[in-house]
């Protein structure tokens, strides 16, 4: 099993860390510590989610000091390691390089939402383009079906 998958928030950009802190004077390029770097962004991610989970668990689990302590402390040792890194990693590769990732980041980010939502967009349009076909069968079919009734109707009374 890979250790991202066991490791989660604050013990995953601790890892992270560590690896990257061990590594980053022997790697050739940025690619040699992607990986860690992503693990390190969503150990930050959760916890930041789970500094800002209020549901689950009772008054004392939520608000108990010993919990928003743990929570809040988290949060900044994750900051914290956050800008060790950004500060080696541009350290290594050059200044700008921890901006351009983050901005690279930003970007997939945004459009893995936009395509998100044009699929989304897309669905709907097909579900409603769908509606309306079957509407109009159902009309054409009424149509129909009053048009046999009217002829089977006129049949019977003339003859």
């Amino acid at each position: 099993m890979v250790v991202a998958e066991v490791l989660t928030g604050i013990a995953l950009v601790q890892k992270s860390v560590e690896f990257i802190k061990s590594n980053i004077n022997t790697a050739k390029d940025i690619g040699a510590i992607a990986g860690q770097i992503d693990d390190l962004f969503r150990g930050e991610k959760e916890v930041q989610q789970a500094r800002n989970k209020k549901a689950g668990g009772g008054l004392g689990a939520q608000f108990g000091v010993d919990t928003v302590a743990k929570e809040v402390i988290d949060a900044r040792l994750a900051a914290e390691k956050l800008q060790e890194v950004a500060t080696m990693v541009d350290m290594r590769f050059g200044h700008g390089t921890w901006a351009g990732i983050l901005a690279e980041r930003a970007k997939r980010i945004q459009e893995a939402k936009e395509a998100e939502a044009e699929a989304k967009r897309q669905k709907m349009k097909e579900a409603k383009e769908f509606e309306e076909m079957m509407q109009q069968i159902l009309l054409i079919g009424a149509v129909v079906l009053m048009a046999f009734g009217s002829f089977v109707l006129l049949f019977t009374v003339v003859m």
